[in-house]
């Protein structure tokens, strides 16, 4: 177990972590399974996948796993699987690198971005992907 807030190793049976001196179970600034750092809003760990906060908050959708995974296996190269799961950025870069690029290569690019997509619907599929860019898991 680690500690929330200074995410050094708490020894079992301890109450307090003995670097920073706060209880057991108090802070929010690290994921208590794996020690990884977390941002107060984030209700899943980025890494682990463990909840971070009590549940997810009724009023947040989660997104589907078979979705997101049967749209990156599918239309991969056009990054839509991204926009769903709310990761624009990379999104944006895989709509260009398939559509414009292609062009501009002949469609290497394209194919490049389609396995790419092809890759992260497999990870999807499989569970090695387990929340969406705001940290809540993702539903089977």
């Amino acid at each position: 177990m680690y500690c929330k807030n200074c995410s050094k190793e708490i020894t079992p049976g301890n109450t307090y972590c003995t670097d920073c001196g706060t209880s057991v179970g108090s802070g929010n600034r690290y994921c208590p399974n794996c020690g990884y750092a977390a941002s107060p809003d984030m209700h899943a760990c980025g890494r682990c996948g463990c909840p971070l906060q009590s549940g997810v908050p009724p009023q947040v959708e989660q997104r589907s796993k078979l979705a997101a995974g049967l749209l990156a296996i599918f239309v991969g190269y056009l990054g839509i699987h991204n926009f769903y799961l709310g990761y624009t950025n990379r999104a944006i870069l895989q709509l260009v690198l398939g559509t414009v690029g292609g062009v501009i290569t002949c469609g290497i690019s394209t194919a490049i971005v389609g396995v790419w997509g092809l890759v992260e619907g497999i990870l999807l599929l499989t569970g090695s992907q387990r929340t969406d860019a705001r940290g809540i898991p993702l539903k089977d």
